[in-house]
């Protein structure tokens, strides 16, 4: 066991504490994919300013769009437009979510068409 142990415990073992003081280089090696909503200002204004005066204000871009860091650097890759489940992760009725959240139960509610049919993302208030 003794010898198992010296030959497979990775030399940064224990550098910093009770793990491989490599595993912090690897964690932050990767390149972040999350732009941030300064990203999506530089070129969609419109909708970012829509976005600051309704209930949405506060959520960021990528939380419904996906991380937009390729999109940010270059404009022809396209971000994936938000499905159903985007809407659903958040309103869907539930208990642990706080009463002044907007809930449904999609299972009543939805009637077959998309969200953005008869709800403004950007505003979700306002009849399209």
């Amino acid at each position: 066991y003794l010898i198992a142990r010296q030959i497979m415990t990775p030399t940064s073992f224990g550098q910093y504490g009770h793990y491989r003081g490599d595993a912090l280089e690897e964690i932050a090696a990767p390149e972040p994919g999350w732009a941030g909503k300064k990203a999506c200002l530089e070129c969609h204004s419109d909708h970012v300013n829509k976005l600051a005066k309704g209930e949405h204000k506060d959520l960021a871009c990528e939380g419904c769009h996906g991380m937009a860091r390729t999109h940010a650097a270059d404009p022809d890759v396209k971000l994936d437009k938000p499905k159903f489940g985007a809407c659903v992760r958040c309103h869907e009725a539930s208990p642990a979510r706080p009463a002044w959240l907007h809930q449904i139960n999609s299972r009543k509610h939805y009637t077959g068409q998309k969200c953005t049919e008869c709800h403004l993302p950007h505003q979700p208030n306002e009849v399209p």
